[in-house]
């Protein structure tokens, strides 16, 4: 096998990068931490991390960071593998993929597609034309609006952002939850105020652990060569937020369903579906698609699916065997700093008793940071962490 191409990581400064310069560096692959700033970037600590560049803001000075790219490209004698590590940096790869894939190896080739699938609005157009069940949905400008609410979605509801990252970045939030007309209209206040554009959905019945995910390669062909499916047990911030404590799950339909609408739309590369289980219908409904490694990256591949080396292989040439996960592990993503606080919330809300968190805790476990073969990065985010908290009091 060829090693000579380089992987090139998008944003190191949280525990994604870290998982995903692990999982290639473990295999021998020449990897590369990128971010815009050299402090707290603990994934580029790793053992397993063989250069660190400080680029430009990929936001701030897009350009200039597209430009920093091919210029570091261009002294290779081999395309270097690009992987992003947050929606941003898909946003860029998206926008400029044409002139980037000229100096780097990257699986999507449908200029839009990325933007599509991230695009809350988009997605549910998408999903509806290819017959998915999505969270009924009624958008700010429609006619009769606050009557539809009423009989259609009902309170309580979400608002929920077309840009997510964006939002994300505002509100320090994914969405916001009202219940009722007067806390509607406060939160599409803020979003107006903040010039960003929000729907508002149905919320599907079911607590945290009705949520569950899809996540796939699909090859050049736009055909699933690789999958594992995962049920949440706790989000932080809880109920919609992000996996902190996530099991390998077995579940057949959610192949069915998922692979057939990926390959429909063509798409290429790694994506994670997230679907809610209706608790009333036993249905799933399609919530949002991550068109980027996740957080449950250590999760999938201490079951047996490295996604980023599954992602070099074959764009440098060598793929590998196709493979799916067709029993339970028993072994769950654990984030445990936010699960702490997690815990913390479901326990004072009356969703989870003490006894059933403690029961929980005994499974086997895919740390998000921790690694006894690579302990620095987790030592530096301790003291970090730690370094935070004494601030506070």
């Amino acid at each position: 096998m060829n090693k000579l191409n380089k992987a090139v990581i998008l944003g190191c400064n949280y525990y994604i990068g870290l998982s995903t310069i692990r999982c290639l560096g473990v295999n021998g692959i020449h990897t590369v931490a990128v971010d815009y700033a050299g402090a707290d970037t603990y994934g580029a600590e790793s053992k397993y991390c063989s250069e660190q560049l400080i680029a430009p803001h990929y936001k701030k000075e897009t350009k200039a960071f597209v430009q920093f790219l091919k210029e570091y490209a261009s002294k290779e004698n081999e395309k270097p593998v690009l992987i992003p590590c947050h929606d941003s940096y898909v946003e860029v790869i998206d926008e400029y993929l044409d002139e980037l894939k000229e100096s780097y190896l990257i699986p999507q080739t449908k200029k839009g597609l990325y933007s599509q699938v991230m695009n809350k609005e988009a997605l549910h157009a998408l999903a509806m034309e290819k017959g998915m069940l999505v969270p009924e949905t009624v958008r700010v400008n429609e006619e009769n609006f606050f009557e539809k609410i009423d009989t259609i979605i009902k309170y309580p509801c979400i608002v929920k952002p077309t840009d997510s990252p964006t939002f994300v970045a505002t509100f320090r939030r994914k969405i916001f939850k009202v219940h009722n007309k007067e806390e509607l209209e406060e939160a599409l206040a803020k979003a107006e105020k903040a010039g960003l554009e929000v729907i508002v959905q149905r919320i599907i019945p079911g607590f945290d652990d009705h949520m569950y995910t899809f996540d796939a390669y699909l090859n050049q062909d736009s055909k699933v060569t690789h999958w594992v499916t995962c049920q949440k047990h706790r989000q932080y911030p809880i109920n919609f937020g992000a996996s902190v404590y996530t099991e390998q799950k077995y579940v057949p339909e959610l192949y069915e369903i998922g692979a057939k609408f990926l390959e429909e739309i063509g798409f290429k590369g790694f994506a994670e579906i997230e679907f809610k289980k209706d608790a009333d219908t036993g249905k799933y409904y399609l919530i949002e698609i991550n068109a980027r490694i996740t957080n449950l990256n250590n999760l999938l591949y201490k079951v047996g699916v490295n996604f980023p080396y599954i992602t070099y292989r074959e764009l440098t040439g060598s793929p590998l065997p196709p493979k799916a996960v067709k029993e339970d592990k028993n072994r769950v993503f654990w984030y445990a700093y936010e699960d702490m606080l997690a815990i913390k919330g479901y326990i004072r809300t009356g969703q989870l008793t003490k006894g059933e968190v403690f029961k929980s805790l005994f499974k086997k476990k895919a740390y998000a940071i921790w690694d006894w073969q690579d302990p620095k990065p987790g030592m530096i985010f301790f003291r970090k962490t730690a370094g935070k908290m004494l601030k506070r009091k």
